[in-house]
């Protein structure tokens, strides 16, 4: 329709005729946005990471990709549970809804259904098997600014044979170091965070129920500094998560 005819119209013709013609014009955007919103909430997703809690396997500014099939199918923005094909395993990065006040968190698994976990000075032992420690270079957390590197140790861990480095304060008065043993029940997780001495996990919150899982991070999409004015971390692009 030209432009002369359109003036012809009556006003609520000329407004059918102009929405008309805005929904042709946008219904391919809508249509993609539409899609977008589905696949990030029901297949996978990238997460800003605010805290340190994850230092030094996961920094402040990373942007963590999250597979949300890693272990089920969710109905998209719910917490329904379509279908369930695994579990998360000891050792893996996952996220999931606090059980304090359902924000969402992402920490490291520790305990799965049916262990028996204990902490003594930081020192875990998982089925009554001590974690093994070894010493870690400093050139290979350089990423921190000095004050964390000459203020923390760190060690990589093993557990149960998954390896992956935590940060410990040299001197805390952290009360949480310790904890007794303690049986992980059917459905629920230990989850604790790889900078120990500042995190808050499992020690503070609680057990995390399967249902509360919504998915495994795997990969730092992208990282920018927010000490350093957001400038991008080149060497977090596309970097893999232990």
């Amino acid at each position: 329709m030209t432009e002369a005819a359109d003036k012809q119209q009556p006003p609520r013709g000329r407004l059918k005729g102009r929405l008309r013609r805005l929904w042709c014009e946008m219904k391919g955007l809508i249509a993609f946005l539409a899609v977008m919103v589905l696949f990030r909430s029901a297949v996978a997703d990238w997460n800003q990471v605010p805290t340190g809690s994850m230092k030094p396997t996961i920094l402040e500014g990373d942007r963590v990709v999250v597979n949300k099939l890693a272990y089920g199918l969710r109905f998209p923005f719910t917490d329904w549970q379509l279908s369930s094909w695994a579990d998360p395993g000891r050792g893996e990065i996952v996220t999931f809804r606090s059980p304090k006040d359902g924000k969402l968190m992402i920490k490291r698994v520790i305990g799965i259904p049916g262990d028996l976990v204990a902490m003594q000075e930081n020192r875990l032992y998982v089925n009554d098997e001590p974690a093994t420690y070894n010493m870690l270079d400093l050139a290979d957390v350089s990423q921190l600014d000095l004050f964390q590197r000459h203020r923390h140790t760190f060690l990589y861990e093993q557990v149960g044979g998954h390896k992956h480095i935590v940060m410990l304060r040299s001197a805390s008065a952290n009360p949480y170091r310790s904890f007794k043993e303690i049986v992980v029940p059917p459905g629920y997780y230990l989850m604790l965070g790889d900078n120990r001495d500042n995190s808050a996990d499992s020690r503070a919150l609680g057990l995390v129920a399967r249902s509360s899982i919504t998915g495994r991070a795997h990969t730092v999409a992208f990282s920018v500094d927010y000490d350093s004015y957001y400038l991008p971390r080149l060497d977090r692009f596309i970097h893999p998560l232990e």
